[in-house]
């Protein structure tokens, strides 16, 4: 036996599998101010009891694996593992508890969401011992957001190289989303921007496919920008997808874009997060704009305009590019639904109870949004939801 291998023994390793629950759940625990908390909605297998599988969720998404590492001693577990300190039954719900999970903040690397989710949402996710489990809240303290430099611009700095105030802006995600020539597509974009609008996406699985090459695509987006920015004297924008098999095509394809003076977006396809900013303190993070999208039609904006309020975005695409009429009337019909909802929320009017009639009222001076009416007055989506607050 080697002297390290003696030494490790003579400080109590003992190789094998013990509970998780000895280590990792500590409910004399005390939270920090600078701990990441998580509420995690925990399903145990058969025969597994709460305590354990909370445990088991501290442990497998901090330092703990399965069975006993000699390694362990290498590190100080108190200082850097995650811990269960609470756990509570979720009512009415059989074999369904929620756990609570403390992680000391050096566990994390500074400025990276993805660090931090790969630990509290990665493998864990996978883990043996349970049935199901899902990620119900996360707190994250202001020591580690001000670790994020966040967005370079704000709202009003948005608004100002924009140079639209008072209102929600308004978009469309393009569709079809696939098959589009690049000619076609930039088509689409221009009939939207002319149409009312103030910018047009990509969908999320729009890159550099055979039907549509990304230089093709970048260029006929463009034409439509400044075509309809001359055509109406308003600011246009377009969102295109950035993505790539290396940097170096990444770059290549920036170089294009800075070269045409056109401003663009980045999407990151790991991951989306979304936060309440009541809970949340941003510290001195530059806000930016909530998206509204999924099904919006003008029915909805009444609605929409209640709810986000004017620093956000409502995202149309099948409720602009559907119009019976095209897709710059649908647009019209977009833009006037919204001033129409902004001037009466304006005027102290109730859009929850007056929305239909504000909507049908500017009807009257807008048949592209009358016929729009039409069209989506028996369009409902109106399901259960599987996700409910308890």
């Amino acid at each position: 036996m080697s002297p390290q291998t003696e030494t490790k023994a003579g400080v109590g390793f003992q190789a094998g599998v013990k509970d998780y629950k000895l280590t990792y759940y500590t409910p004399e625990y005390e939270t920090k101010d600078t701990d990441i908390l998580a509420a995690f909605r925990v399903s145990p297998q058969p025969g597994v009891p709460p305590e354990e599988a909370g445990a088991a969720v501290a442990a497998e998404s901090s330092t703990g694996t399965w069975t006993t590492v000699w390694t362990d001693g290498l590190t100080c577990l108190n200082r850097y593992k995650g811990r269960c300190y609470h756990i509570e039954p979720v009512a009415g719900e059989d074999n369904q508890w929620i756990c609570y999970v403390a992680y000391p903040l050096d566990l994390f690397e500074e400025g990276s969401v993805t660090n931090m989710f790969t630990s509290i949402v990665g493998n864990v996710f996978g883990f043996k011992a349970l049935r199901a489990l899902r990620l119900e809240d996360l707190r994250i303290p202001p020591t580690y957001s001000k670790t994020f430099q966040g967005p370079p611009h704000g709202i009003q700095v948005e608004r100002h190289k924009l140079n639209k105030y008072g209102r929600p802006l308004l978009g469309c995600t393009i569709k079809p989303k696939l098959g589009l020539s690049a000619k076609n597509y930039g088509r689409a974009c221009y009939e939207c921007l002319r149409g009312g609008l103030d910018f047009t996406k990509d969908d999320e699985n729009v890159n550099s496919q055979p039907f549509m090459r990304w230089r093709d695509h970048f260029v006929f987006c463009a034409e439509a920008i400044y075509k309809s920015q001359a055509e109406t004297g308003e600011i246009k924008g377009h969102y295109l997808n950035v993505t790539a098999g290396d940097s170096p095509q990444i770059l290549l394809w920036l170089i294009i874009a800075a070269t045409m003076a056109y401003f663009f977006t980045f999407t990151v396809q790991y991951m989306q997060l979304l936060i309440d900013r009541k809970i949340m303190d941003w510290v001195s993070m530059p806000g930016v704009i909530p998206v509204a999208s999924g099904g919006i039609h003008v029915w909805h904006m009444p609605a929409l305009t209640e709810i986000f309020g004017d620093d956000s975005v409502l995202q149309f695409g099948g409720g602009t590019l559907g119009h019976p009429w095209g897709n710059a009337p649908g647009a019209a019909a977009n833009r006037v639904a919204l001033e129409a909802c902004v001037q009466a929320h304006n005027e102290g009017r109730d859009l929850a109870r007056e929305g239909n009639e504000i909507i049908r009222a500017a009807c009257k001076w807008s048949p592209e949004l009358a016929a729009a009416c039409e069209v989506w007055k028996a369009i409902k989506f109106e399901f259960e939801p599987v996700d409910t607050i308890d």
